[in-house]
């Protein structure tokens, strides 16, 4: 496959970026996305250029570092899928491809198509802790779970963090991801004691970092790699009006 591509080349976060078009040649289709970038950066150094800086760690679908917009739209066309399991057959020889950064103020560029995504870190950490012992492993059965909670935790613990949702929305918002961090421990009884504060110091993290609010277009859910849906936005919506009305009353 011979392909154009077309890449967002930003020195700093300060700098001014620029799209640059580079041309490959002899590209596998059935080589990654990532693995055809890597072949890429390899000519740019023997060539004596600057290799093109783009985040990625495990590639296997579950870091969620590889946060490249391919095409205009976060982790490319493919539906369920992050850039790393995305392969070069879904692509047509001799097409041009568009290779941008999250575009998201909460999201600086620190180089090329790498972002600061610290502003989740921060949202994470507001969720707290949950109230188990500490000390030797707890029995399996020691709290009972039924299989609809445990499956409902474990959907919103499928969240990888990438980002994805936030670049996709007009907004810039991060209701998909606060609402899954704190789905995940809410859900469980492990996490009720902390339930109210958790979601009122995520919520208020996440205001503060400048992520826009949801106006339910959707967009989060349509890109999420991971099938993370509007449900949790919807019951973490219910978790802060409720938390809300008892702190106001004192009883939070």
């Amino acid at each position: 496959m011979k392909l154009t591509l077309r890449i967002w080349r930003q020195d700093g976060a300060d700098a001014s970026g620029k799209l640059v078009d580079y041309t490959m040649d002899d590209v596998s289709p059935d080589s990654s996305f990532l693995e055809m970038l890597d072949l890429l950066n390899e000519d740019l150094i023997d060539s004596g250029d600057d290799p093109v800086a783009f985040d990625h760690d495990c590639r296997e679908g579950i870091c969620g570092m590889c946060s490249l917009t391919i095409n205009g739209i976060p982790h490319g066309l493919e539906r369920m899928t992050t850039v790393c399991q995305l392969h070069m057959r879904h692509f047509n020889d001799g097409e041009t491809v568009t290779i941008e950064p999250w575009r998201a103020k909460p999201f600086p560029v620190i180089r090329d198509l790498i972002v600061d995504r610290t502003q989740f870190d921060k949202i994470q950490q507001a969720g707290g802790f949950i109230s188990v012992r500490t000390g030797s492993a707890p029995d399996g059965n020691a709290i009972p779970i039924s299989k609809e909670v445990a499956d409902y935790a474990m959907d919103a613990a499928a969240c990888i963090g990438c980002g994805a949702c936030v670049a996709a929305c007009k907004n810039a918002s991060a209701m998909l991801f606060t609402a899954a961090k704190s789905s995940q421990l809410n859900s469980l009884p492990q996490g009720k004691p902390e339930k109210d504060r958790r979601v009122l110091g995520m919520v208020a993290a996440m205001d503060e970092a400048g992520f826009g609010n949801c106006t339910n277009y959707g967009e989060c859910q349509a890109v999420c790699p991971k099938g993370i849906t509007l449900d949790f936005i919807a019951q973490m919506n219910r978790d802060y009006a409720v938390a809300s009305v008892k702190k106001l009353f004192g009883n939070g």
